[in-house]
């Protein structure tokens, strides 16, 4: 195995996703073939209906691919029971939580369900583990709030802390900031790339924040009607993708800027 080799946390081999009935098969997207590298902070971009929830379901095991393979640190994914999954691939959704009672550092505690033993007892490594998850994610003063006390936004940061003290390798994160404003969606960007930086951690957010991702992320997989690609956001940029993203008639890649601008009538 080489150095390079060792470094792939997430590969896919010709995965076919889409849907699966008694009548027919719906397919979205196929031969989507990936190698990320542990350590990246990559978003998955691609405009509404294109296929990304169903990506991110598809490769944390959520839904079965219709062809292909898909392998975490060289296992396929159909070979981890659903615990050990949960020790190697953490995921964020934008569903809104059951009702409840609660408290923050209850919610991030569960994050170590994976690890607790039969009757759920908090060891003294679990609880270094959310207090840690915690202190990263600055939400020290909510730690006794019910969650349903918590604004969009510290409710984004509490769902991230519950994924960080599950510990696993791996995060991906649906949609993270699809209700928040642009002060707390900017903050949310900021967190995950300084918790890339600072823990070595790959994390995989599907936006439709596009200039956001365009100035922090390292990598970007983009899907479109044609083709997936997946790259680093320099050469993305550089190669002419992301024209591909908006009706041309409507939203201008501007390459001076590397940002997406509004085309003006003449």
């Amino acid at each position: 195995m080489n150095q390079q080799t060792k470094h792939i946390v997430l590969k896919t081999e010709n995965l076919t996703i889409g849907y699966q009935s008694k009548k027919e098969q719906n397919t979205i997207a196929d031969s989507i073939n990936l190698a990320i590298n542990k350590g990246k902070f990559i978003a998955l971009l691609g405009k509404n209906g294109i296929g990304k929830s169903t990506l991110i379901r598809t490769i944390s095991k959520v839904q079965e691919p219709l062809a292909g393979k898909v392998y975490i640190n060289q296992k396929e994914l159909s070979h981890f029971s659903n615990k050990e999954l949960a020790k190697n691939l953490s995921l964020v959704l934008t569903e809104r939580l059951p009702d409840s009672q609660l408290s923050v550092f209850e919610l991030v505690a569960l994050g170590r369900q994976p690890y607790t033993n039969w009757v759920d007892r908090i060891s003294n490594e679990d609880l270094k583990k959310i207090n840690w998850a915690i202190e990263k994610t600055e939400i020290e003063h909510l730690q006794h709030k019910k969650f349903f006390e918590l604004s969009d936004g510290q409710l984004q940061r509490v769902l991230i802390a519950r994924a960080l003290a599950q510990d696993t390798e791996i995060i991906i994160l649906d949609e993270p900031t699809a209700h928040l404003d642009m002060h707390h969606t900017f903050k949310i960007f900021q967190l995950l790339k300084t918790l890339v930086a600072t823990t070595s951690k790959t994390i995989i957010v599907s936006t439709h924040q596009v200039n956001l991702a365009l100035e922090i992320v390292d990598e970007l997989i983009i899907m479109n009607s044609h083709t997936l690609v997946h790259d680093t956001t320099k050469n993305c940029i550089n190669s002419g993708i992301l024209d591909t993203l908006f009706p041309k008639e409507i939203v201008n890649f501007n390459k001076t800027l590397e940002q997406f601008t509004i085309r003006k009538e003449h």
